[in-house]
């Protein structure tokens, strides 16, 4: 029987009753977005179908199910970015039903997760990031403003793109270090800005009045308003002012793009000496595997900085 068919069979109530408390607690307790809850419930589900086949329930089913079900989606074809992410709903909901006291193990704990190859992001360097900076210092008058405050918070904050256009004008005051964010799933954190962030808002804001709508102007209630049908600078406009930027400073444009700051803002603090955790709650990220990528592009950097710049590297070359 493949996990494909397995899961057709009908749900007990008592799965159904522990598979509902936990997709609950995900969506007060953590925030989850609904599309979260929709992919953790099928899957529980899914493995709960499995796991009645073998005569088992989510209150008894253990490591050996759990590894039954991932081998069976292997021959299904799942490949093991997808296997992961199950993996990690399991893991989760295993916890839970723990920690309330449902079970008395957690058979997830011994599940290594399956092995991924997650392309690394790409990345600026430190000093494409200045020649971007420096592009758009030669951006004139009120529209010059902006986009060098849109660039000085995305890298200083390491904002989503969403999270940068949707700003409200009352999470940035002036002269504070701090900006409110709201990001994925509603939650909000609260983010460092710059001291040249900081400047560059202040500057802005006194010529901001430019982009309002001629209507309404004073009720807008965005940092970045524009006349567009949002009310807002668009994530499609602010990308394309960056492929704009990226020619102006001799970059090519394919290379650059608002994830790609974001990146280049994780991976420039974690060469800097920033722990993860710190990085985790700066970036938003709910899993700090998610963060943990950014480990392994700092790393990469610094092997091709040993082999290219250390004398001793260089000595073997030649003599190779």
């Amino acid at each position: 029987m493949t996990a494909r068919s397995a899961s057709k069979h009908s749900l007990s109530c008592v799965n159904a009753r522990l598979i509902e408390t936990f997709l609950e607690m995900m969506a007060v307790e953590r925030a989850a977005a609904a599309s979260t809850l929709k992919n953790y419930g099928r899957d529980l589900e899914r493995f709960a179908g499995f796991a009645s086949t073998r005569g088992e329930t989510l209150e008894t089913a253990g490591a050996e199910d759990i590894a039954g079900w991932l081998a069976a989606l292997a021959a299904d074809g799942i490949g093991a970015s997808t296997a992961a992410l199950k993996v990690s709903a399991l893991r989760q909901f295993f916890q839970f039903l723990y920690a309330e006291g449902a079970r008395a193990d957690d058979p997830s704990a011994i599940i290594e997760r399956p092995k991924t190859r997650r392309p690394l992001p790409k990345i600026l360097t430190s000093q494409e990031v200045e020649a971007l900076f420096e592009a758009a210092a030669q951006t004139k008058g009120a529209a010059g403003l902006r986009l060098i405050a849109m660039l000085e918070i995305i890298y200083a904050a390491g904002l989503r793109v969403s999270e940068l256009v949707a700003l409200p004008l009352a999470a940035v005051r002036r002269g504070e270090r701090m900006v409110l964010v709201r990001g994925k799933g509603g939650k909000e954190r609260m983010a460092p800005l710059t001291q040249g962030a900081i400047d560059a808002v202040g500057e802005y804001l006194e010529q901001r009045k430019k982009f309002l709508p001629k209507t309404g102007a004073a009720a807008s209630p965005w940092l970045f308003p524009s006349r567009g049908k949002s009310g807002h600078v668009s994530a499609a406009r602010f990308a394309q002012l960056l492929k704009d930027l990226a020619g102006a400073a001799g970059i090519k444009p394919s290379r650059v793009s608002p994830h790609v700051l974001r990146h280049a803002f994780a991976t420039h603090l974690l060469e800097g000496g920033v722990d993860l955790r710190s990085l985790q709650q700066m970036l938003g990220h709910a899993d700090i595997t998610t963060t943990e990528i950014y480990t392994h592009i700092a790393q990469d950097r610094l092997k091709d900085l040993v082999f290219s710049k250390h004398p001793l590297a260089k000595k073997q070359g030649k003599g190779d």
